[in-house]
C-alpha cells in the first residue's frame, strides 16, 4: 500500500487505499517505516496482478480438493473438515478477485478518484472486508478442528463401522458449528465499518471512503478496539495457541503410535505401506497447521501492536498489508499441492477421477496388493 494521497482503506487482512486517514510522519519515528513504505509501494504495482493469478490458481485447485475429499471412499471426519475448509477459501478468494481488479488493476493509485470511490463500489468493499474477514476466522478455527479430530482419533482410533460413520456426522456438525460461530462472532466487526462522504478536491465530486479506524489514537472509539482486540485474540491468538499445543500433541502421538507398532507388530509388506500412509498423512496435517502458525500468529501480534501503539497502524501495519494480504492467498491455495504430494490416496483418486489412470501396487512377490479400503484406513486417511 503505497503512501500517496490522503484517503487509505485498511482494516486487518483488508488492505486498499480508501479509508479517510491523517497519516503524518510523527518526529523521531524510526527510519524503518520509510523503508516499509518503500517496499509497499515497489509491491504494490504488481498485487493486484499476483493475487489475481493465486486466486485463480487458488479456486481450480481448491474445487478438486472439494471432488477429491467427497469421494466415497475418501469420506472421513478429516476430510469433512478439509472439505469446509476448501469451501471457505474458495469464497475468500472469489471475493478478492473483483476486489483486486477494481482497486488495484484499474486503479492502481492510491488517490481516490470519483470512478474508484463510487458508492456501489464502496458498498461491495464493505461487503469483501465483512465476508473475508468471517471466512478467514472460519478457515483458522477448522485447521484448530483438524487439530483436534486428528489428534483424538489418534488416541483413540475407531474401527467399527458405525463409530466410522457417527464420527464423520459429527466432523460435520463440527464444522457448521464453525460456519455459524464465525459469522455471529463477527458482529463486531460489521457494526465498526462505516462509509462516509467525502469531497474529491480536484473534481470537487462526492466520493466514498470508508471511516477511519484511528487505532492507536487517543480517541480511538470503544467499539473499534472491542472489535480489533476480539479479532486479534478470538481469530488469531487463540487459535495459533490451541493449534501449538494439539500440533505438538498430535506429532507427540505419531511417533508413538510408531514406535509401539515397529516394537511389537512384525508388518507384512501391505501392512508397512499402511503405517506409512498413516504417517505421512499426520504430517501433511501438521504441514498445513504450520502454514497457518507462520501466516496468522505475526498478523495477531501486529494487530495487537497496532491497537496499543501510538501510530503503529498508520506506519507499520498498513505498508506491510499487501505482503500480509498476498501470503494468506498462498496460504489459501497451497493445501492441493500438499495433499497431492504427501498422501498417496488423494493423489491415485484424483488421478483416476480427472486423468482416468488407475495406479497399480504391487508387492515384493509381485501379486497386486488390493487398495487400503478396510475400516482402519478409510477413517484415518487423507
Amino acid at each position: 500500500m503505497t503512501s500517496m494521497g490522503s484517503t487509505y482503506c485498511g482494516y486487518l487482512e483488508n488492505n486498499v487505499r480508501c479509508q479517510d486517514s491523517d497519516r503524518v510522519k510523527m518526529a523521531g519515528q524510526p527510519d524503518i517505516n520509510e523503508d516499509l513504505d518503500r517496499l509497499s509501494t515497489a509491491y504494490g504495482r504488481y498485487h493486484g496482478y499476483a493475487s489475481l493469478c493465486v486466486c485463480f490458481s487458488g479456486i481450480i485447485t481448491n474445487i478438486f480438493n472439494i471432488t477429491v475429499l467427497t469421494r466415497k471412499h475418501m469420506r472421513t471426519p478429516v476430510n469433512t473438515i478439509l472439505t469446509g475448509l476448501a469451501i471457505a477459501d474458495i469464497i475468500t478468494m472469489s471475493s478478492y478477485v473483483p476486489f483486486a481488479i477494481h482497486f488495484y488493476c484499474i486503479y492502481p493509485s492510491s488517490s481516490s478518484t470519483p470512478e474508484k470511490n463510487s458508492i456501489h463500489w464502496m458498498t461491495f468493499l464493505l461487503f469483501h472486508i465483512n465476508l473475508t474477514n468471517v471466512t478467514h476466522t472460519i478457515s483458522i478455527w477448522l485447521c484448530v478442528s483438524l487439530s483436534i479430530v486428528r489428534y483424538i482419533h489418534i488416541r483413540s482410533p475407531s474401527g467399527a463401522s458405525a463409530a466410522r460413520v457417527r464420527r464423520i456426522n459429527q466432523s460435520k456438525y463440527l464444522v457448521l458449528a464453525v460456519y455459524m460461530t464465525s459469522t455471529i462472532v463477527m458482529i463486531p466487526n460489521y457494526l465498526t465499518n462505516e462509509m462516509k462522504e467525502s469531497t474529491h478536491n480536484e473534481t470537487n465530486s462526492t466520493i466514498f471512503v470508508l471511516k477511519s479506524l484511528r487505532l492507536g489514537s487517543n480517541d480511538t472509539e470503544p467499539l473499534v478496539l472491542v472489535n480489533v482486540w476480539m479479532y486479534a485474540v478470538l481469530a488469531k491468538l487463540v487459535p495459533c495457541l490451541l493449534m501449538s499445543i494439539f500440533g505438538g500433541l498430535l506429532l507427540y502421538q505419531m511417533h508413538s503410535k510408531i514406535r509401539l507398532r515397529k516394537s511389537f507388530l512384525k508388518f507384512s509388506g501391505s501392512s508397512h505401506i499402511k503405517l506409512q500412509e498413516h504417517s505421512r498423512t499426520t504430517k501433511m496435517l501438521i504441514s498445513v497447521i504450520v502454514l497457518f502458525l507462520v501466516t496468522e500468529l505475526p498478523q495477531g501480534v501486529l494487530i495487537i501492536l497496532s491497537a496499543t501503539k501510538m501510530s503503529f497502524f498508520e506506519t507499520v501495519y498498513l505498508p506491510l498489508g499487501d505482503v500480509m494480504d498476498i501470503v494468506a492467498l498462498i496460504n489459501n491455495s497451497i493445501n492441493f499441492v500438499l495433499y497431492c504430494s504427501m498422501s498417496t490416496k488423494f493423489r491415485e483418486t484424483f488421478l483416476r477421477l480427472y486423468c482416468g489412470c488407475t495406479i497399480q501396487k504391487h508387492s515384493r512377490n509381485g501379486h497386486a496388493l488390493r487398495e487400503k479400503a478396510d475400516t482402519y484406513t478409510n477413517n484415518n486417511q487423507l
